[in-house]
């Protein structure tokens, strides 16, 4: 912090040119970076409000007793159930559903591409936040330095001795670490809705494999219920 003092109260003639135009850029008010935080935090709220609609009106409620149905074979129940619903679970299912007459495999290759295709909905604005998240304290940290340069190039123009020195470095310190709070109150909502809405994604993928999972199976189990009987009719013959 003493370059800077050092550095202010050279004259602009001792100072090099390159020096000078970046001290000169780094002279103005933090009070910029303050607002850009401040905007990104507005913004970052207005994505975590929508993204926390979005996940609770896209997803079923009784996922668990339909995997049920499914493993008991009560396909018209299921997509009865299903209906108008929203989200990757209800897209799978009724998608699967409609192709269970091509057989087993090909519901399978049905089920993980619905998924590959619903999956980036729910991960819109996620990468914004895991940005913001990640690197709003370094926006902040970088208000703190302009703040700390611009406390020392003013306190070597005004030549202060004694207590009137401390005075103005702290009072210039003091505002200019308001940057770095801001940075840090914006980041930590931000992280933290980023690994919720990632947890949550997880948990929703996972449930609607489950469900891809019991439908296949209960294809399976029937086909091959299908095939003795059919072998035991030939033999009767």
């Amino acid at each position: 912090m003493m370059s800077f003092v050092l550095l202010a109260q050279m004259g602009n003639e001792q100072v090099g040119w390159l020096s000078r135009k970046l001290l000169g850029v780094t002279l103005t008010s933090a009070e910029w970076v303050l607002w850009v935080l401040v905007i990104l935090s507005v913004l970052s709220i207005a994505l975590m409000l929508e993204r926390a609609v979005y996940f609770a009106t896209h997803r079923l409620p009784n996922s668990e007793e339909l995997a049920l149905r499914l493993a008991r074979g009560e396909l018209e129940a299921v997509r009865t159930a299903v209906g108008n619903h929203k989200g990757m679970e209800a897209a799978v299912l009724r998608e699967a559903l409609a192709s269970v007459d091509q057989g087993a495999d090909t519901v399978e290759q049905v089920i993980a591409s619905t998924v590959a295709r619903e999956r980036p909905q729910y991960e819109r604005y996620l990468s914004f936040l895991g940005t913001l998240g990640n690197n709003a304290p370094f926006i902040g940290l970088f208000g703190t330095v302009l703040g700390i340069i611009k406390a020392f190039h003013d306190l070597g123009n005004m030549g202060a001795k004694g207590a009137a020195i401390q005075q103005t470095v702290m009072a210039g310190i003091s505002e200019a670490l308001v940057a770095t709070a801001v940075g840090l109150a914006v980041a930590i909502p931000a992280v933290v809705a980023f690994n919720v809405f990632n947890r949550q994604l997880k948990t929703l993928t996972s449930r609607t494999n489950a469900l891809g999972h019991a439908l296949v199976g209960s294809l399976r189990a029937e086909r091959a219920g299908s095939a003795p009987r059919a072998v035991a009719s030939g033999e009767a013959r």
